[in-house]
């Protein structure tokens, strides 16, 4: 639960102010309809609010979201942008163990290399985590 601490919390917030937009929403929405001497339709408020909900959305939240979510998946996916120096890091790394490590070398960057899920010159994101928790 922990680990996922940030994700839960942003999640109680997500599901705290949308509920309290649609409650307030309700409040204005009966007070104008009684204003009008009308009485308030819930399937005519679902319909405003849905579109004030999503026009929210479009303006303020998508835009915030892919550029936030859309980049953190690159970098973790380990697009070219972000491990453009890493390649070369892991290889400089690599190369001083071999000249400080002797004989024990090759096995040490084997080591590490499965511990750390590196394939094709780049380390999977998180994959120190595996089995030491």
């Amino acid at each position: 639960m922990k680990r996922y601490a940030y994700g839960w919390i942003t999640a109680l917030f997500f599901l705290v102010s949308i509920a309290l937009h649609w409650l307030f929403g309700w409040w204005a929405y009966v007070d104008e309809a009684q204003s009008h001497h009308q009485a308030p339709e819930l399937a005519a408020y679902a319909i405003e609010m849905g579109r004030d909900t999503f026009e929210n959305w479009q303006s303020e939240f998508l835009q915030l979201i892919w550029q936030v979510v859309g980049l953190a998946y690159f970098l973790y996916v380990g697009s070219p942008a972000s491990k453009e120096n890493d390649d070369r890091l892991e290889a400089k790394v690599d190369e001083l163990l071999k000249i400080t490590g002797g004989r024990d070398a090759e096995g040490l960057i084997e080591e590490i290399d499965r511990r750390y899920l590196r394939t094709g010159g780049h380390a999977k994101p998180h994959g120190h985590d595996l089995g030491h928790e």
